[in-house]
């Protein structure tokens, strides 16, 4: 099913009324781009983010950010569009938790892996490290 034949089918039962029509609403809110869209943005590299990113109109811009920060494996995503979002696109999506979403996003920086300073080789133990009290050790003569 499509999103706007879902969409349509809840407005549907919405104006239909009666005591069923509470149970029509989805628990999860609809994203608003294709999962297609949403799988290459997911998968795509930071370069090629910007790209998508922009392709995409400002306030559906807007909208994808706030809706992927509100899931745990979408979060960094939706901080990445929030970044190229103006704060008053997202206030007019979220409100007062567009502006957080704001400040979050312009705060956040990307974290660099941490490089050693220097690169020590391994090094192996030369010897006995530790000998069991009562054991004899007991040399092989060769035959």
């Amino acid at each position: 099913m499509d999103d706007s034949h879902a969409r349509g089918a809840l407005i549907q039962s919405i104006n239909a009324g009666g005591r069923n029509a509470r149970m029509a609403f989805p628990s999860e809110e609809l994203c608003p781009i294709s999962d297609d869209e949403l799988g290459r943005l997911y998968r795509s590299s930071p370069e090629g983010l910007d790209a998508l990113v922009q392709s995409v109109s400002p306030d559906i811009r807007a909208l994808l950010a706030y809706y992927c920060s509100r899931r745990a494996h979408l979060f960094s995503l939706g901080l990445t569009i929030a970044k190229t979002c103006t704060a008053e696109d997202l206030y007019d999506v979220a409100g007062r938790a567009g502006w957080d979403l704001f400040a979050r996003a312009q705060a956040s920086q990307v974290a660099e892996p941490v490089k050693p300073k220097s690169r020590y080789g391994i090094t192996l133990a030369a010897g006995t490290l530790w000998k069991i009290p009562g054991v004899e050790e007991h040399g092989r003569e060769d035959d």
